[in-house]
């Protein structure tokens, strides 16, 4: 379950950020120069945001389920 809220909370936010980072890339770099803030707009909102946020959701199961101590005594 720790593991899942890591994700989650990961995902969600490596979705905007990639969102955001792709919206100003595709501004900054695009030729098209009839739409381009449509063009940025639906190319990170449809294509960077959920690539960013499944790579974010992996990586936060993966850190999610790590200990920052060592095992724990057993009694």
């Amino acid at each position: 379950m720790k593991r899942l809220f890591w994700g989650l909370l990961f995902g969600i936010g490596g979705y905007f950020a990639t969102a955001v980072a792709g919206y100003f890339l595709v501004l900054r770099f695009s030729p098209n120069l009839h739409d381009r803030a449509v063009e940025a707009a639906m190319t990170s909102v449809f294509f960077y945001g959920p690539i960013g946020g499944i790579v974010a959701f992996v990586v936060g199961v993966i850190l999610g389920g790590r200990r920052l101590s060592g095992p724990r005594p057993e009694s």
